[in-house]
């Protein structure tokens, strides 16, 4: 599987961030990806005021989708994006799509929000209690995960269970002290633990850190992005993926299993 990661700085405008999907969509297809992952929440991007994502959010059938749907008739790729839908609680979901020859193949509603470091994701997006989700993309298996959920290994280990080899992770990693180790150290520990690939995908901008990068199933960082917007490359091979599970056999040595039951959240504000 070809892979590219991409990355920009989105804006509050939702017709400037679907160009440059487009634009990263097309380079990819040129570049004869299999897999596009670009980053979270790319509708729209209020560095304050982030409440008005709100106001912002379209629904999977609303124009952003529907046109970079468009976009992707004819085309052998996968793009994975994000976007923010609307809910019926008045707040959104934050929702990763998957785009393949003008057809919706997959969509993935975040589970865990960041309500970190002194944020509140929650406090305008709501969290899904939905399975964890694998689309096949080129006869491989792909499982989608968002930012923070990258912290939660048990999610990356159903994931795997249900056959992914391949991670694909589309986030807006904040920066912060230590925050760009924290990515980095994250995305290397799932794709080791779980002798998986890691295609990750972060945003750059003022807010966010970008670093996109994929990490190979031994934990080596395959291809990254510093902070500037582009696309870069890897080959995942699947017989690296087998050989590297026989080298390591994690998988194959563990004791315990994953209940993919969900925790009930704890009351706002508890932690």
């Amino acid at each position: 599987m070809r892979i590219a990661v991409g990355q920009f700085a989105a804006s509050p405008d939702w017709k400037d961030n679907l160009a440059a999907c487009q634009e990263l969509t097309a380079e990819a297809e040129r570049g004869g990806a299999d897999l596009l992952v670009l980053p979270e929440g790319v509708l729209a991007r209020f560095t304050e005021d982030r409440h008005r994502i709100r106001e912002v959010a379209q629904p999977l059938d609303g124009p952003f989708v529907s046109e970079l749907r468009a976009t992707t008739v004819g085309s052998h790729v996968t793009v994975v994006v994000g976007i923010h839908e609307p809910s019926d609680d008045g707040r959104v979901f934050n929702t990763l799509v998957a785009l393949r020859d003008g057809e919706l193949v997959g969509r993935y509603r975040k589970i865990h929000l960041y309500d970190a470091f002194g944020d509140q994701e929650s406090a305008n997006v709501r969290p899904a209690d939905e399975p964890p989700v694998v689309i096949e993309v080129a006869g491989t298996k792909v499982g989608l995960m968002t930012c923070y959920d990258v912290r939660f290994p048990e999610l990356a280990r159903l994931l795997v269970d249900a056959g992914a080899e391949v991670l694909a992770l589309p986030a807006a990693w904040v920066r912060g002290p230590a925050k760009e180790r924290h990515w980095e150290v994250m995305i290397t520990a799932r794709a080791l633990e779980n002798t998986c690939w890691v295609a990750a995908s972060g945003e750059c901008g003022p807010r966010n850190i970008g670093n996109s990068l994929v990490v190979d199933p031994l934990g080596t960082v395959r291809t990254r992005l510093a902070a500037v917007r582009g696309l870069a490359w890897a080959e995942a091979d699947p017989d690296m993926t087998s050989a590297a599970r026989r080298t390591l056999p994690v998988l194959a040595n563990r004791r315990f299993a994953v209940d993919p039951a969900v925790i009930p959240l704890a009351p706002s504000g508890a932690h």
